[in-house]
């Protein structure tokens, strides 16, 4: 992906429960993470509770990883 694409703005609720609704977090998925992290300072408590339940579901082989 070149560096002047930018990815659509979107909640962190929003990726995780896409997340959830299809039981795998694709690379598009990461991205979306990762640039709604770099642009806030800061992040909520409960957008910290969605991650840890993203981390958690990986852990316990409940979410598949995909390209």
């Amino acid at each position: 992906m070149p560096a002047s694409a930018s990815l659509p703005t979107i909640s962190v609720q929003q990726i995780v429960e896409r997340i959830f609704v299809f039981r795998q977090i694709s690379r598009t998925d990461q991205r979306l993470l990762m640039s709604t992290f770099l642009s806030q300072e800061t992040l909520s408590e409960a957008e910290h509770l969605l991650i840890n339940r993203v981390f958690d579901a990986l852990k316990q082989g409940l979410l598949k990883v995909v390209d």
